[in-house]
């Protein structure tokens, strides 16, 4: 079993930094400007890490194993954005203005979440992947369309629009819907989608709520934690 651990963290940590190596060289050349890049690796990485959870024997230590990847990637994170090693793609890629500093918060925030949820849910319930895709495919969505689409600001967050918020919503609701069909397919979770579906739309109608209030820099730890706190409900284990 520990062997089978390895080799599935092996596999996940490859496809995760091919993933982010990929877009660091789209972005460091010029092809995408960061702001897409940045959500680029905010939208993709996620999906790629836990549908690699189906990878790991089913055993109590196997979230250790695989938390081991995005804990890693997080200390990357910390050493790039305090200066201790110097990787000016990865500067470039997630980082709006080019100030390395940025990535000790949205960037950081994002992995450290990563880690929590992946060892606290696992694959013993929807809620966890629930909160770590709409972090990912929602708030990923929700700022390149805010940034893109011509719409009305929300009243209550000028920095933020309808159309943003329309693509949270559909985005937190259709990533989370295809990671939850995969497990359900592959026999972890049980039930017909239709009644994962009007949960999932509760959660990506709480996702987007709080993903449209005016907080800076904080998405990464609000949305995930209000899905938690709803999934916990809906989802009970």
């Amino acid at each position: 079993m520990l062997k089978s651990s390895v080799v599935a963290l092996l596999v996940t940590a490859s496809a995760a930094l091919i993933w982010l190596r990929f877009v660091d060289f789209l972005a460091h050349r010029g092809i995408i400007p960061s702001d897409v890049s940045r959500k680029l690796i905010h939208i993709g990485t996620g999906p790629i890490f836990v549908t690699c959870w189906l990878l790991f024997p089913d055993e109590l230590n196997a979230r250790f194993f695989a938390a081991a990847v995005p804990l890693l990637i997080t200390v990357q994170f910390v050493m790039v954005g305090s200066g201790l090693i110097k990787d000016q793609a990865a500067v470039d890629s997630m980082s709006r203005s080019g100030d390395r500093r940025e990535i000790l918060r949205g960037p950081l925030y994002y992995g450290i979440v990563f880690v929590l949820l992946t060892i606290l849910f696992w694959k013993e319930s929807p809620v966890g992947i629930a909160a770590l895709m709409m972090l990912c495919g929602g708030d990923g969505l929700a700022d390149l369309a805010g940034s893109r689409m011509k719409s009305s600001v929300l009243p209550w967050a000028p920095r933020k629009s309808i159309a943003g918020s329309v693509m949270m919503f559909l985005g937190s609701f259709l990533l989370t819907y295809l990671i939850i069909l995969i497990y359900n397919l592959a026999g972890v979770f049980w039930g017909t989608m239709s009644d994962f579906s009007w949960r999932i739309t509760l959660l990506a109608l709480t996702a987007m709520i709080v993903e449209s209030l005016p907080f800076k820099d904080i998405d990464n730890i609000t949305v995930p934690l209000a899905v938690v706190m709803l999934g916990c409900f809906l989802f009970p284990i």
